[in-house]
């Protein structure tokens, strides 16, 4: 079976509800075009069982993110609150036992 239509459902509820906080304005992810990258990231660990806020942290953290230009990069555990990381973990658990 084709991973790819997993990948454009997961990358579609992180596109979805999951956002970086930029001076109080959100940029959801899927605007950013950063949520298909995270859902490719996501599922392997997904497929090996039940994803932890340490897990989303480092594949996060992982993620470097482009600023002014390129001047500089955040990691995007930076630049996404700490609610909405919370909101990731149980986001994923979900499409797991949803999905897979």
């Amino acid at each position: 079976m084709s991973r790819t239509p997993l990948i454009e459902r997961l990358a579609a509820e992180i596109g979805r509800d999951i956002y970086i906080d930029v001076a109080k304005w959100h940029l959801y992810l899927g605007d950013a075009k950063l949520a298909t990258p995270l859902a490719e990231a996501f599922l392997p660990l997904l497929e090996q069982g039940e994803i932890n806020s340490a897990q989303v942290t480092r594949v996060l953290q992982e993620v470097a993110v482009p600023l002014g230009g390129g001047q500089q990069t955040l990691s995007l555990d930076r630049l996404i609150p700490k609610v909405n990381q919370e909101l990731l973990v149980e986001l994923l658990n979900r499409f797991r036992q949803e999905e897979l």
